[in-house]
């Protein structure tokens, strides 16, 4: 389509017959279909085939008679000239084909192809639906899981933006009909943990579902995180009146408008002033997507979006992702049963709260105070029933709403919850609702981490949530705190928006170091390479590399920060939201704490001038911003025995 970034592969025998060609490719790539929208031919390929000199060997021509059909369970490809019974293999020049039993050869449109084709009907795979065994379970644990990666790179490879292409800032998973987070790719744990909240926030708006729908939803206060983040949930039905399961995909857009390029404005004090708020919209009813409804809305509000375009692109990736999902878990019922997938979507769940209940059994109860930069705390009390597997985790006496966006939606609380102790099992089995089931999550309603509207709540799910880790993990005895912060750095004009995370050290723990400069917990996004991120903005990348000496002292040392320095080509506004630049990383049982993260502002006549965590400025062409990011607090004190 005129605009988008994917080309599609189409026959050109006349131009309707091209249409309805790429218009089936995409509906079995996207989902769906613009029938208004321009279709644009970027590149023609063409095949030739020389005819034989006069006199020349008449060339082989396909016979249907039986008695053609080659013997023995091994044939030359040129003897396949009527459709070939499996078993069978059939050799060629460059390659062997097994033609299995059920399946029939027969030669292909072009010479020198073989067509497979199914003779018999695919039968449906018998499996025990009343209780798990062990083997079926663990494959299914497997194929949900596979599901969500194929998402996940059905996403990547559609997706327009750097932000989901290159920076891998999105999130996919598979739903059970109620909402129950079934399984997900390893993308980033606090989408993960909150998405079923927007699955429940579409059902609750829209109580009547219909095949080929698909809604957007960012809204803080119904299972999303922030602004940026947008979900799209589909619906998936398997020939009842009621969904059989849901998918959804989750990415970070780099710009919903607001009061800064990249909607994460480091002083926003109300949800409007950090974009549109999009609260399960649709946009695709009947296989069709919503491309006007969906303008409209992302030009709404006080500050629209900036880059629309940008927008839709990314959107109809997402339901791209979906759709790849919703093909492959059709795929199992198909071969499965809708009631046989049902129950095991339970039974994966079931079996991750097992899980999670014999890793309780081995915790003890304990308590963390987290201050926060700019005012604010997180407290934290976790009470243990060894005996039942059950833990309260108690935020009572955590600071009231702050006036700051430093204030994180509950579902980013469960996100984070279910994030620590998933990683407390030491059993491979998916990141999934089961998890939750053993945790009772007591967070007041008024708080800092439950806030209501208009809350101002962007850094709550990339700072927030961060200190809400290193609470649980520290209460728990386990990690010392990490960097704490994803280092949101965003800069852009009205043409161009950019935003990433940067890395730093990671807590030391009773059995090692500290990791050091990557990303850690609520984010697991990459970087953008240097190539691409000059190619598309005018910027240099001048440094980056490890802060050495950052991460703290102990037995076990934390981790170092990152040091990196952009300079900019042209005027640009820049910002960065941060936290752990007044309160350093602290170490666990004796360990030292990492140092704090700087920043500083480098003039093009060489001037420098230090930052806050928080700040924004506009830039001029030459100047530079260089970023220290914080290292990991150390665990034990230096010089006693190291734990094997």
């Amino acid at each position: 389509y005129e605009g988008a970034d994917a080309a599609l592969p189409a026959g050109l025998d006349d131009l309707a017959g091209a249409r309805a060609d790429f218009e089936r490719a995409h509906e079995r790539l996207f989902g769906f279909i613009e029938p208004g929208r321009t279709i644009r031919i970027v590149s023609v390929e063409a095949e030739a085939e020389e005819a034989a000199e006069a006199g020349g060997p008449e060339p082989a021509r396909a016979s249907a008679n039986a008695e053609d059909e080659p013997a023995g369970p091994v044939v030359r490809a040129e003897a396949v000239r009527g459709r070939l019974a499996g078993p069978r293999l059939v050799v060629r020049g460059d390659t062997q084909i097994h033609v299995a039993e059920g399946w029939a050869a027969e030669p292909g449109a072009a010479p020198g192809l073989i067509r497979l084709v199914r003779v018999l009907p695919l039968a449906r795979a018998a499996i025990a639906a009343d209780a798990p065994d062990p083997i079926t379970l663990e494959l299914f644990n497997r194929r949900f899981m596979g599901v969500a990666e194929a998402m996940g790179a059905a996403l990547e490879r559609t997706a327009h933006s750097v932000n989901i292409k290159e920076r891998l800032d999105f999130s996919c998973a598979l739903f059970d009909a109620g909402g129950g987070l079934v399984a997900n790719a390893p993308h980033m744990p606090v989408h993960l943990g909150s998405m079923g909240a927007s699955v429940r926030a579409v059902r609750a708006r829209h109580p009547t579902l219909h095949p080929g729908q698909a809604f957007a939803l960012n809204n803080p206060y119904a299972g999303g995180t922030h602004l940026p983040d947008i979900t799209v949930v589909m619906p998936v039905f398997a020939g009842a009146a009621e969904p059989a399961f849901f998918v959804a995909a989750r990415g970070h857009h780099a710009d919903v408008g607001g009061v800064q390029p990249g909607s994460m404005p480091p002083f926003s004090r109300n949800i409007e002033e950090e974009g549109v708020l999009l609260d399960a919209l649709p946009c695709m009813a009947d296989g069709r997507f919503l491309e006007a409804e969906v303008r409209a809305a992302l030009a709404s509000g006080r500050w629209p979006a900036r880059a629309p375009d940008r927008n839709v692109a990314d959107l109809k990736a997402q339901i791209a992702a979906c759709q790849a999902g919703a093909l492959a878990v059709l795929g199992m019922i198909q071969t499965h049963g809708a009631e046989a997938v049902s129950r095991y979507m339970g039974f994966v769940q079931a079996n991750a709260e097992a899980c999670v209940r014999r890793a309780v059994e081995q915790l003890t109860d304990g308590e963390a105070v987290v201050p926060m930069d700019g005012g604010g705390e997180i407290r934290l009390a976790i009470t243990v029933d060894a005996a039942a597997g059950e833990a309260r985790l108690d935020f009572t006496g955590t600071s009231v709403v702050l006036p700051s966006n430093f204030n994180a939606p509950a579902s980013v609380v469960d996100a984070a919850a279910l994030y620590v102790f998933r990683t407390l099992v030491d059993d491979d089995i998916p990141l999934n609702g089961g998890c939750l089931a053993p945790l009772k999550v007591v967070v007041p309603e008024g708080s800092m981490l439950n806030p209501k509207p208009p809350a101002a709540v962007v850094a709550g799910n990339v700072e927030t949530s961060q200190h809400v880790v290193d609470a649980l993990y520290a209460a728990l005895g386990v990690m010392a705190n990490s960097q704490g912060t994803m280092n949101n750095l965003t800069f852009g004009d009205a043409e161009r928006q950019y935003y990433e995370t940067i890395c730093g050290g990671v807590g030391a723990t009773a059995h090692g170091a500290g990791a050091s400069a990557i990303h850690s917990h609520m984010t697991n996004s990459r970087l953008t390479d240097p190539e691409i991120l000059e190619r598309r903005f005018p910027v240099r990348v001048e440094a980056f590399g490890v802060r050495r000496g950052s991460g703290g002292a102990g037995r076990h040392a934390g981790g170092d920060g990152a040091r990196r320095r952009i300079r900019f080509l042209a005027p640009m506004e820049t910002a960065l939201l941060s936290t752990r630049r007044d309160h350093a990383p602290q170490g666990l049982a004796g360990g030292g704490p990492g140092l704090a993260g700087a920043q500083r502002w480098i003039a093009a006549s060489g001037a420098v001038k230090d930052l806050p965590g928080s700040f924004s400025i506009t830039v001029d062409a030459g100047d530079a911003i260089e970023i220290e990011t914080p290292g990991g607090g150390g665990f034990g004190a230096p010089g006693a025995a190291k734990v094997s």
